[in-house]
């Protein structure tokens, strides 16, 4: 069994080739997407055993993302094929400064039919870590329960548990809804990873003590707060400090940063590093996957991250 296991929806990424509105452009490249398997592929290059619990369609979108994540030799025991719907996707703009314009196709995907049943059949002997993101449960109430599920039987197993909130406003029925799902999501798990716009919206403050104060008080143990190029700032129990970021010198793509933080701090908590070495290996690779056009493309092996942060430290 696997180390490592995580829940998510991957997608059939169509990246435009070109810079413009994506209603005008003609040229995408397809590639693969999804919060969740990006970081799956990351812990994976970093030498972990990950296994993934996920639903595709039983289409060529979703083959396709079958043999990617084969490829990328992650853990497929947890992976079933819905024959009726139909596998998410999503499009990309290219833009030479700032943030990508992105658009969803995923309601009603075979992912989204996911149920609580589902994750009852997960065997989680042998595994020391759960990954979980605020998405899964904005897709669906289906996916809402599985989600709730996964945690609450993570829980009693005694595994750690990560949460990335990963807002997806669009996705949820309303604000309110979303900031109370995903905080009684967080109260269950060890350690949360929010950027600070997101902690401004959960917990309506962006001031990052504020934040890890508000998560603590609900039972979380360590809060890690993304401040995009400045780094991050970290609460673990009463201990608090700020960790700068890397410096790169051409910003290619904002999207897949915040997921390639937690494979730098996750990878770290497997090998038992200290918090501070997870965080400085969260802002390595996140600043690593700032300089690719794709979401998991530029995800280090564990040569390319020391030999990364070797020269900047």
């Amino acid at each position: 069994m696997s180390k490592v296991l995580l829940f998510g929806e991957p997608m059939a990424l169509f990246t435009s080739q070109i810079e413009g509105d994506l209603e005008d452009v003609n040229i995408f490249e397809k590639s693969v997407a999804g919060a969740e398997l990006n970081v799956c592929t990351g812990l994976v290059r970093l030498g972990n055993e990950v296994s993934y619990i996920t639903k595709l369609g039983s289409d060529p979108l979703g083959l396709y993302i079958k043999k990617f994540i084969d490829k990328e030799n992650i853990g497929t025991e947890f992976i079933s094929f819905d024959n009726v719907n139909k596998t998410g996707l999503m499009f990309k703009s290219k833009v030479s400064e700032g943030d990508p314009v992105t658009a969803y196709y995923r309601k009603g995907s075979a992912f989204s039919h996911i149920t609580p049943e589902d994750i009852d059949n997960i065997n989680f002997e042998g595994v020391d870590l759960l990954h979980v993101t605020g998405i899964p449960p904005a897709l669906s109430i289906s996916c809402r329960e599985a989600t709730y599920r996964l945690i609450e039987r993570a829980k009693e197993k005694g595994i750690y548990i990560t949460f990335d909130p990963n807002l997806r406003p669009a996705l949820w029925e309303n604000e309110e809804t979303m900031i109370r799902v995903l905080n009684d999501l967080a109260r269950n798990c060890d350690l949360i990873l929010p950027g600070v716009a997101e902690g401004l919206i959960l917990t309506g403050s962006d001031d990052v003590e504020k934040i890890a104060d508000f998560y603590q008080n609900i039972g979380v143990n360590e809060v890690i707060i993304k401040n995009g190029s400045k780094g991050a700032y970290v609460r673990s129990g009463n201990d608090s400090f700020e960790q700068p970021g890397f410096k790169v010198e051409k910003v290619v793509d904002t999207v897949g940063a915040g997921d390639g933080f937690a494979v730098g701090v996750l990878s770290g908590k497997l090998e038992c590093l200290s918090i501070k070495e997870c965080v400085i290996r969260g802002n390595a690779i996140g600043a690593i996957q700032v300089t690719h056009l794709s979401d998991n493309e530029g995800l280090p092996t564990q040569e390319e991250l020391k030999e990364f942060i070797e020269k900047r430290i």
